[in-house]
């Protein structure tokens, strides 16, 4: 799931780098820097998440996304968006797993039992 929202979340930023140019007058070099910076950073973090530590660099993501409010206002709500699904992902996928561990325990722990039929 998180992978799902930092992928759709590069789009969005990388769809960002025009708005940034032609609507809010935001110099084309800060524009590319900050939008496609941040949609490959994405890309590259979605890759990554096998890796703890590629979470702490979806949570600073989120604050990039939302900083990049002061480019283009309109990216306030965008980021918050964003950084909502983020953690939503991010905290049902750690309940989901966690889940799935106490599922295999007890499945382990009843075949372990004497007596016990194999489902």
């Amino acid at each position: 799931m998180c992978a799902a929202m930092l992928s759709l979340e590069a789009i969005i930023l990388g769809l960002s780098v025009p708005v940034m140019i032609s609507v809010e007058d935001v110099r084309p070099g800060l524009a590319l820097t900050v939008g496609l910076g941040l949609a490959v950073l994405c890309i590259l973090t979605a890759g990554m998440l096998r890796r703890p530590q590629a979470y702490v660099v979806g949570h600073a993501i989120q604050v990039g996304a939302i900083a990049s409010g002061f480019l283009v206002p309109a990216m306030f709500v965008v980021g918050a968006m964003f950084a909502l699904l983020w953690f939503a992902a991010f905290f049902l996928g750690r309940r989901i797993e966690a889940d799935k561990a106490r599922w295999a325990a007890e499945a382990e722990a009843t075949e372990d039992e004497p007596g016990s039929e194999p489902a």
